[in-house]
């Protein structure tokens, strides 16, 4: 029989009716409230990173080529499509797909507004489906037949943003007029759908259109597109993977990581993450700092008890196994509920979506979840793990207490 154990149970059942017992649910209610809320809070950061990262990857993959070039200019220098990345990319098993662009700037023209924007070409390579998600209005745009050499082979349809819709109070099946200074061109483009991010780098300037119109205002053949959108198998493999192209590439090409394109904004997420983990330390030092009060309660509580268990012959360490053994009970309860708090809320907000924000400054325009098993697992063993150590400290007191003194205390 483990008596440590069968006396900690006694003690246990025993509290429920003494001042113990609200000391015990004190306990219990901080460490479910505070596994609860980190629970709560890396569902909500990882939904948080993962909606904003694959916004950005949406608009331009998780690595780009671009040609290397020292003009300030904002027209690409084009790269010809006769190279191994389009033309062979099984060859690069860590790729799992390739999408051609190319930029050109002009001006949107309605009868009452003048807007700057860039189109960005794409051809019938993009992974429509990664971009649904943003597609608040009408459908994806339809690519005429690449087979079809004659000059308006390209197609006369756009994607706008919400904002670029609103201001010029364009809507989906609208025309309008977009004005291409060098050199001067003037096409009637047709509304086939509007998006929204919710990222202003994006809403504010970006119209998605087909590639054959970039190349007929750019002047480029059919064989040259702007850049090239690599997607990876494993994002978590992106340094390793832009080394691999740089070394299989021609030299003249240029590999650049999105996270380094828009370096403020993933360092903004960075820096969020680390908030994060000093408000979870801090949740932490709370419950700990509890559960040493409430042991401390109950070896005060018991003086008299450890008194005769050491008179008849008990020794410190089984005494300390006793009040061990009863604050783990403590921490399996509150584990317990704060996993029921912390994964409830999740369901509800995954589901029903209850708590909403504002898409103007959170790039959303509800709290995301993302389910992150290792972090759930991960976050309930850290959280053990370290209570557990911490009920060492306030069962030191026992190596203190004199057997005759514990007895005789009142």
């Amino acid at each position: 029989m483990n008596l440590p154990y069968f006396i900690s149970k006694k003690i246990n059942k025993a509290e429920n009716k003494s001042f113990s017992a609200t000391i015990n649910k004190i306990a219990v209610a901080s460490i479910a409230l505070g596994l609860a809320t980190m629970l709560v809070s890396f569902l909500i950061l990882g939904g948080f990173k993962r909606v904003i990262t694959n916004k950005i990857f949406t608009f331009n993959g998780h690595i780009q080529v671009t040609k290397y070039s020292l003009d300030n200019s904002l027209q690409e220098e084009p790269i010809s499509v006769n190279n191994p990345l389009i033309q062979n990319p099984e060859q690069f098993d860590f790729i799992d797909h390739v999408q051609v662009f190319g930029h050109t700037a002009g001006l949107l023209q309605t009868d009452n507004e003048v807007y700057g924007a860039f189109i960005k070409g794409i051809g019938p390579n993009f992974d429509s489906l990664r971009f649904k998600d943003n597609l608040l209005e009408g459908s994806f745009i339809h690519f005429s037949d690449s087979n079809d050499n004659s000059p308006n082979s390209y197609s006369t349809e756009v994607l706008i943003s919400n904002k670029i819709a609103n201001t010029l109070q364009l809507n989906v099946g609208d025309d309008v007029r977009m004005l291409f200074i060098d050199p001067y061109r003037v096409r009637k483009l047709h509304v086939r759908g509007i998006y929204n991010t919710g990222i202003e780098e994006f809403d504010e300037q970006m119209i998605i259109g087909d590639i054959g119109l970039v190349r007929r205002i750019n002047q480029w053949s059919d064989s040259l597109v702007g850049g090239i959108e690599v997607y990876l198998k494993d994002y978590d493999a992106m340094a390793e993977a832009e080394n691999r192209l740089q070394n299989d590439l021609d030299y003249d090409l240029f590999i650049e990581k999105v996270g380094d394109k828009y370096v403020q904004m993933f360092e903004w997420l960075d820096l969020i993450n680390n908030n994060v983990i000093i408000f979870l330390s801090l949740i932490l030092f709370v419950a700990c700092f509890n559960i040493v009060s409430i042991l401390l309660i109950l070896i005060m509580e018991r003086t008299q008890m450890i008194g005769i268990l050491k008179a008849l012959g008990a020794r410190n360490r089984q005494i300390r196994k006793i009040f061990r053994y009863n604050g783990i009970l403590l921490i399996v309860r509150g584990m317990m509920i704060g996993n029921l708090i912390g994964i409830g809320f999740g369901l509800l907000q995954y589901f029903f979506k209850i708590i909403p924000l504002d898409p103007e400054n959170y790039y959303m325009d509800y709290v995301p979840i993302h389910w992150d098993l290792l972090a759930i697992v991960g976050l309930n063993l850290l959280t053990f793990t370290i209570v557990v150590l911490v009920l060492n400290i306030p069962t030191i007191i026992i190596l203190r207490i004199n057997p005759i003194k514990a007895i005789r205390f009142d």
